[in-house]
């Protein structure tokens, strides 16, 4: 057993233990959700605050394998790939929440009317409590997705103006904590902070600083202060009196902890065997459908806010994210790499699928 090398982690063309991490957020999610208080150690939102580590490490690390390989980043590609990646399952989905409540005849009491103009220009996390509630996340990573790029690689061109840039613009959001009601600036600096290990972990020297963590020991090390910082986040916010700070320290925490899911060892394998694999695919279009599920699970176990409920909840989001990952989400990201595929001589063989899924299954 031993580290990675820069080189191996330069070279590796996916993450196999961060689909099982994605799985894993998406339940946190729906447990707490709808498990009732047996579930409150879960937190409201650390969940998510996990996809937004992941999005940010993701997101960046793609774009700086886009440079190296290509010598520049094509601003114009990576919109369009979210844009096929996010927009049809989140419209799919929203359509389909908005239909059913409007056919129960609540769609005013749902909150979808008054929220609509947020949820139509994805300003969702300054919407008031809705039956869609659960896409404000969507918000905040579209507008991460929207200015980052411009701000990192269009502006900042090498390594040391990027790591600039991005520290910078993380100094800036904290500084706008005291100044704003709502605590929303802690999601963008969670999401700079998995950006901030993308940076550094693509530089030599920088991986060099965090390469102790890729030891295979190192994975349940971290899988035991991961968990013991889940534990630790409903006595923390009453500690230090509001939860923004505690869930920007559980951000780094997350970040810290995912050189340790790169490389071997127990945990790392866990996490990469393919049912959480399967559900860590799948996981946006869950994370999206708990509405519905949770409506239909009501509609079936007189029981919400037990363990039964949200296994039901969880296990119908499940089959219906399945079916929308197969019908709809697959092909319109594979419509989107055809439309952002550069011409190829015929001498140079294709690029790899499993690299492109690898490294856009970011949301």
């Amino acid at each position: 057993m031993h580290t990675l090398t820069h080189r191996e982690y330069l070279a590796m063309r996916r993450f196999p233990a961060l689909d099982g991490l994605r799985a894993v957020a998406a339940l946190m999610v729906v447990f707490f959700h709808f498990g009732g208080t047996r579930w409150g150690f879960l937190s409201g939102w650390s969940g998510v605050h996990v996809f937004f580590v992941l999005s940010g490490f993701l997101i960046t690390t793609l774009l700086l394998r886009e440079q190296d390989r290509a010598g520049k980043i094509s601003l114009r590609n990576f919109y369009l790939r979210r844009f096929f990646r996010i927009i049809p399952v989140y419209v799919i989905t929203f359509a389909a929440v908005v239909a059913v409540f409007s056919l129960r005849g609540e769609y005013d009491a749902s909150g979808l009317h008054a929220a609509m103009p947020y949820y139509l220009t994805f300003f969702n996390e300054f919407a008031d409590p809705s039956a869609f509630i659960v896409s404000w996340s969507l918000g905040i990573e579209q507008k991460f997705y929207l200015f980052w790029p411009l701000l990192a690689f269009a502006v900042a061109l090498g390594f040391r103006a990027r790591l600039a840039v991005t520290v910078g613009t993380t100094a800036l959001v904290l500084c706008l904590f005291p100044l704003v009601d709502g605590g929303w600036p802690v999601h963008y600096l969670v999401m700079l902070t998995g950006a901030l290990l993308a940076v550094v972990l693509h530089h030599r020297r920088g991986f060099a600083l965090l390469r102790p963590l890729t030891h295979p020991v190192a994975g349940t090390l971290v899988a035991v202060a991961l968990v013991a910082g889940q534990v630790s986040i409903r006595f923390a916010v009453p500690w230090v009196g509001t939860e923004p700070p505690v869930i920007a320290a559980y951000g780094v925490l997350i970040a810290l902890g995912l050189p340790a899911l790169l490389g071997a060892g127990p945990v790392p394998w866990l996490l990469a065997q393919r049912p959480l694999a399967a559900i860590g695919d799948r996981s946006y279009a869950l994370y999206l459908l708990q509405p519905l599920a949770g409506l239909m699970a009501g509609g079936v176990l007189a029981a919400p806010g037990t363990t039964r409920n949200a296994l039901l909840v969880a296990a119908i989001a499940l089959g219906m994210a399945d079916l929308m990952y197969r019908v709809v989400e697959q092909p319109m990201i594979r419509l989107g790499r055809r439309l952002t595929a550069p011409p190829k001589p015929a001498t140079t063989p294709p690029a790899s699928p499993v690299e492109q899924d690898a490294l856009t299954h970011a949301s």
